[in-house]
C-alpha cells in the first residue's frame, strides 16, 4: 500500500523484499515459513473521487480506503496469533501498523519498539502533508479519526509506557510538542550518538522487561540514506547498518519478539534492491541470525 504518503513507490515493497531472499534466509535459520501473500488495495488510479478529509476530520488522505486494508490485516493477523506463528509484515507505507499492532495488542500488553525517523504523532489536525503514514502511532495511542483507532476494536490499542521510538531526526512543530507531553519514550540520534545504541537497547528491554511480547515497527528510514537509498522520506544522519544490527541482535536476545513490520522500502528511489537487502538482513538478525 502507498496511500499513506505521497511518494510512489512503496506499494512494490513487499516484492522488493521477496525477491531480496528473505523466505531462503528464514528458512537457512531453521524456520518453516509459510508467505501468507498480498492484502488487495485500491490504486489511487482506481479511485474517481479520492477522499482527502473534511472539516470534522481535518486533513487525511485515502482515510476510507487506509481503514479498510487496516482492517483486512487486523483480520488474517488475529489467525496467524492463534496458530502461535512468529509474524512479518512487509510494507507498504507505515499505516499498516495501525491494522498489526492492533491486532498483536489485542489479547495482552505488548511493548512496542517503533523504529524511525519520524514520531508519526501528528493528527488530521496537526499534519502539514495530510499523509497517514505520519500519524499511525498517534492513531494507535487513541489521537485520530475513529475510522482508525476504533479498527479492530474501540479505542486505544497501546498505551504511551508501553511505546519506545529510536532513531528520531525529524519531528514538524506540533508534533513535537505532543510527543513531548505524550508519555512515550522517545530517543533521538543525538542520544544514539551519545550514550550508543546497545545501552539505549537494553534501556527499552527494561522498560519492557514486565511485558512478554514486543512488537518491532521497523521504517526503513531509520537508516542513514547512505545505507538504505530506497525510502520516500529519507532523512540525513540515521542509524548505521551496524548501529540497526546490534539494536535487532539486542531485541531478539530478549526472546520476547514475535512480530515486525518492514515498511516503507520504496524500489523507485532505491540503488539495485539495497535497501530490500538491508531488510532481510536486519529482520535475519532480529529472528536469530548471529555471526557465531
Amino acid at each position: 500500500m502507498d496511500l499513506g504518503q505521497k511518494r510512489r513507490g512503496v506499494d512494490m515493497g513487499p516484492s522488493a523484499i521477496r525477491y531480496a531472499g528473505l523466505q531462503e534466509r528464514l528458512i537457512r535459520l531453521g524456520y518453516t515459513t509459510r508467505d501468507g501473500g498480498n492484502v488487495t488495495v485500491q490504486q489511487v488510479e482506481e479511485m474517481e473521487h479520492p477522499y482527502h478529509g473534511d472539516e470534522t476530520v481535518g486533513k487525511a488522505h485515502y482515510l476510507p480506503q487506509i481503514a479498510a486494508v487496516c482492517q483486512w490485516i487486523y483480520e488474517h493477523t488475529l489467525t496467524c496469533l492463534q496458530a502461535q506463528e512468529k509474524i512479518i509484515f512487509l510494507g507498504g507505507d507505515h499505516s499498516i501498523s495501525i491494522g498489526t499492532v492492533a491486532a498483536v495488542a489485542k489479547n495482552e500488553p505488548i511493548g512496542l519498539v517503533w523504529v524511525d525517523a519520524h514520531g508519526d504523532m501528528n493528527t488530521p489536525h496537526t499534519s502539514p502533508s495530510g499523509n497517514i503514514h505520519g500519524m499511525s502511532l498517534a492513531v494507535l495511542l487513541g489521537d485520530g479519526p475513529s475510522e482508525l483507532t476504533d479498527i479492530g476494536y474501540p479505542g486505544p490499542k497501546i498505551q504511551p509506557a508501553q511505546v519506545a521510538i529510536i532513531g528520531l531526526r525529524e519531528l514538524d512543530f506540533e508534533e513535537k510538542k505532543r510527543l513531548s507531553k505524550s508519555g512515550v519514550a522517545a530517543y533521538t540520534m543525538s542520544q544514539i550518538d551519545e550514550h550508543g545504541i546497545g545501552i539505549l537497547a537494553r534501556i527499552i528491554l527494561d522498560r519492557f522487561s514486565h511485558l512478554s511480547r514486543i512488537h518491532v515497527s521497523l521504517d526503513m528510514d531509520s537508516l542513514d540514506p547512505s545505507v538504505a537509498p530506497g525510502v520516500g522520506t529519507p532523512v540525513p544522519g540515521g542509524l548505521t547498518y551496524r548501529e540497526a544490527h546490534l539494536l535487532m541482535e539486542i531485541l531478539a536476545e530478549s526472546g520476547k519478539v514475535r512480530s515486525v513490520d518492514v515498511v516503507e522500502v520504496n524500489t523507485i528511489l532505491d540503488d539495485r534492491n539495497t535497501t530490500a537487502e538491508k531488510a532481510v538482513d536486519l529482520v535475519a538478525s532480529l529472528f536469530g541470525q548471529r555471526i557465531i
